[in-house]
Parts: C-alpha cells; sequence; structure tokens
C-alpha cells in the first residue's frame, strides 16, 4: 500500500517518537502529543479531504481545552525552558494552530483535486 502523503507520515512517526519520550519523562502530558502523532500517520497513510477536516477540528476542540488547563497552571510554573516544552499551554497553542492549518488544508485544492489520483 503506498503513502498518500509522506510529510504527514513522517511528521506524525516524529511526533509519536516525541510523545513516548514525553510519557517516559515528564508524565501524563505526553499523550496530546502521542496522539497527534497517531492522527497524522493515518492521515498520510490513507487520508482523505474529511478525514483531514474532522481532525483540525478535532485539534482546536482538544487545543482549547489544554489552553485553558494551561492557564490555570501559569500560577505554579516554574519558567525553565525545557519545563515550557512540557506544559499544556505550550501544546494547547500548537495544537490549536495545527488544527487550523488542518481545516485550511481539508480545503485546499492539492486535497480536492489531486493531479496523481
Amino acid at each position: 500500500m503506498k503513502i498518500r502523503k509522506p510529510i504527514s507520515f513522517v511528521l506524525g512517526i516524529v511526533f509519536f517518537i516525541f510523545g513516548i519520550f514525553i510519557l517516559i519523562i515528564g508524565g501524563i502530558s505526553g499523550i496530546v502529543p502521542l496522539l497527534i502523532g497517531a492522527s497524522l500517520i493515518y492521515l498520510g497513510w490513507q487520508g482523505t479531504r474529511v478525514a483531514t477536516i474532522i481532525f483540525g477540528h478535532t485539534l482546536v476542540v482538544i487545543g482549547c481545552g489544554l489552553i485553558t488547563m494551561g492557564i490555570y497552571l501559569l500560577p505554579y510554573c516554574k519558567p525553565t525552558l525545557l519545563y515550557i516544552f512540557f506544559r499544556p499551554l505550550f501544546w494547547g497553542l500548537f495544537t490549536v494552530f495545527g488544527g487550523i492549518c488542518a481545516i485550511y488544508h481539508g480545503f485546499c485544492q492539492c486535497v480536492r483535486c489531486p493531479k496523481n489520483s
């Protein structure tokens, strides 16, 4: 079976491995990049336009929840660079912007009318 979107597939593998690393090192906050990575692997393998749009909307909703949790945790934050990458506010912002990108990409000409299919 051919990989349809190699960039999404490779990015998904990177996020999946990064999520496993965060789960081992930092705890529960690694679930978000793990799930994003698994979804990107699926989208890179068999993703369609509708799946990309649903994935984008799901990311926006999850990201809003993470931003809310991250804002509540701000008074307890330690100002180190490594600590920032393990907190939900960073992953919430990353997820919301990634969701917006996926929604726009679902309506992009390259997805609606692929030349190679």
